[in-house]
């Protein structure tokens, strides 16, 4: 899940100097840069919880 969190925040990093090239097509989309961003923490605080879990459960 850390990779995965790492691919999110790459994607929504791209997209986001995407839209600072082309400022008036980035106004419709920053729902889903926010979006985005939200995926990539959601997904690195669930890996660091199923770390968490994996080290002191186990």
């Amino acid at each position: 899940m850390g990779g995965a969190a790492i691919g999110v925040g790459n994607i929504a990093g791209n997209f986001l100097s995407g839209a600072l090239r082309n400022p008036s097509a980035a106004a419709g989309q920053t729902a889903m840069l926010f979006i985005g961003i939200a995926f990539a923490e959601a997904l690195g605080i669930f890996s660091f919880l199923v770390a968490l879990l994996l080290m002191f459960a186990v």
